[in-house]
């Protein structure tokens, strides 16, 4: 019985353990602002802000990280309530999110980016992620902090 106890408790550290995704190394730059200077004059004509609105489910299981690729560049690993600010040009692009819950959840998304693209929402969903051009700040901006190269 005492073996029993030992493998249900190792499953089930690895089963909330597994969901983990191993940040990629961005290869672009990111514009670094501190979150009391950013207001949505800041930003357009290229500069976009992109952050993880994952909802709590998400963040309790530690689902919610983010791998994203835009046009097959590594953007890097944006976690729950962090957002970065980087220069897109003008014209079509393809973006590409990764996230792990318990298998890899995938999804390629292309998007128009022009001189009034601001702000971009994109969250892990059940079945797989989602991504919208919202040009406004979520809620709770107050508590997003912003990601830092890992």
């Amino acid at each position: 019985m005492r073996n029993f106890s030992t493998i249900i408790t190792l499953f089930c550290f690895l089963l909330l353990t597994s969901c983990a995704l191993k940040p990629i190394t961005p290869e672009y730059s990111f514009i670094k602002t501190n979150i009391e200077n950013v207001t949505l004059d800041d930003l357009g004509h290229g500069n976009v802000l992109i952050y993880n609105g994952a909802n709590i489910l998400h963040k309790m299981d530690n689902t919610a990280r983010l791998n994203i690729w835009l046009d097959n560049k590594a953007l890097g690993q944006i976690r729950p309530s962090e957002y970065i600010i980087i220069n897109i040009k003008k014209g079509k692009h393809f973006f590409k999110a990764l996230h792990i819950d318990l298998v890899n959840m995938r999804s390629e998304h292309e998007i128009d980016i022009d001189s009034e693209t601001k702000v971009i929402k994109i969250k892990p969903t059940i079945t797989s992620n989602k991504l919208e051009l919202t040009n406004e700040f979520p809620k709770n901006f107050d508590i997003f902090k912003y990601a830092e190269k890992r």
